[in-house]
């Protein structure tokens, strides 16, 4: 039997191509000495959301989606096979406390970064409360952050209601100080989504919030540049924290919170992209995403998509080139 040249170990009697190399064979674990062009990990905590959620299951549902997609990028003509993806893996949560499931995140985010592993890192949510504990971590190791939210919602509720939900990181962070106002840009916040009161929070803290209607009617890229310029000169590392609530629920029903009149799914590529190639952009969350209630991934293939939109713009040299693709012109 072990003689067998069709008998393979289970889950690995796979067809390949020997010309072609899935995005899924860039993970790679880390271990001491282990550099890449992106660190990834997951932080799959969902016990804290305000509805019923699996996003506890996304870390690996989007590594596994990696696995549908090839290196070669036709649009850049380029060829990412040399590239790494550090997998630090998944933080343990704790199974009672939301805090203290919280407090593992901070700490691991912290490690993560100070292993210096990669130039870029990707912290796989969880629900959108990871945030908080993701950026705390940035901001103690790296000093004052900006941060770019794609989000339908404010997440700027008060946390007297329901303690630390995941309707709530960026009030917390900006209540204790972590971040302040004005180096808060949200896009995308979505019609009939949010209340007046924290809109309101919003304006008066500072925060610069674009509509659905703003990324309309001025475009994405626009969008883009203008929070680029506006925190650039202001903060050491800029963030972004992608709710793919963000999108239109035709685009992602594995959202607990799908809805109409949301962005398209090339839309929020581009947009994560375009501010990647940016040098102080250094970070990102990818949250709100609950396998269970996905059709065929297609939600948690998005997501392996921004995974390989950051692979393809981080301030890094393309393999065999000497061109620098936070240069690369579209």
């Amino acid at each position: 039997m072990n003689n067998s040249l069709h008998l393979k170990p289970a889950g690995k009697a796979i067809f390949q191509d020997r010309y072609t190399k899935k995005a899924g064979e860039l993970l790679t674990p880390w271990e001491e000495g282990v550099k890449g062009e992106v660190a990834i990990m997951g932080a799959p905590l969902s016990k804290s959301s305000i509805s019923h959620s699996g996003a506890l299951f996304a870390p690996d549902v989007i590594r596994k989606c990696l696995q549908s997609y090839t290196t070669y990028s036709i649009e850049q003509d380029e060829d990412y096979r040399d590239m790494t993806f550090v997998d630090f893996g998944d933080v343990l949560m704790h199974p009672t406390s939301i805090v203290e499931s919280q407090n593992r995140i901070y700490e691991s985010v912290k490690t993560v970064v100070d292993t210096g592993a990669a130039p870029f890192t990707i912290v796989l949510g969880g629900d959108h409360s990871i945030s908080t504990s993701s950026i705390e971590a940035f901001a103690e190791s790296k000093g004052k952050i900006g941060v770019i939210q794609f989000d339908a919602h404010h997440d700027l509720r008060n946390v007297e209601d329901g303690g630390p939900t995941n309707g709530t990181p960026f009030r917390r962070l900006l209540e204790r100080g972590v971040i302040d106002g004005e180096n808060l840009v949200q896009i995308g916040i979505r019609d009939y989504s949010n209340s007046r009161t924290y809109y309101e929070y919003a304006v008066e803290q500072g925060v610069t919030v674009h509509t659905m209607k703003d990324v309309r009617e001025k475009g994405m890229s626009t969008l883009i540049d203008e929070a680029i310029q506006w925190l650039e000169d202001k903060v050491d590392l800029i963030y972004l924290s992608v709710d793919m609530d963000v999108l239109d629920q035709a685009f992602a029903p594995g959202c607990p919170a799908i809805g109409p009149g949301g962005m398209d799914s090339y839309t929020l590529m581009d947009a994560v992209y375009t501010a990647s190639k940016h040098p102080k952009v250094q970070a990102m969350d990818i949250v709100e995403i609950d396998p269970t209630l996905d059709i065929r991934d297609m939600t948690s293939r998005i997501a392996a998509h921004l995974l390989l939109k950051v692979l393809n713009s981080v301030p890094a040299l393309v393999p065999g080139t000497t061109r620098n693709i936070s240069n690369q012109q579209e």
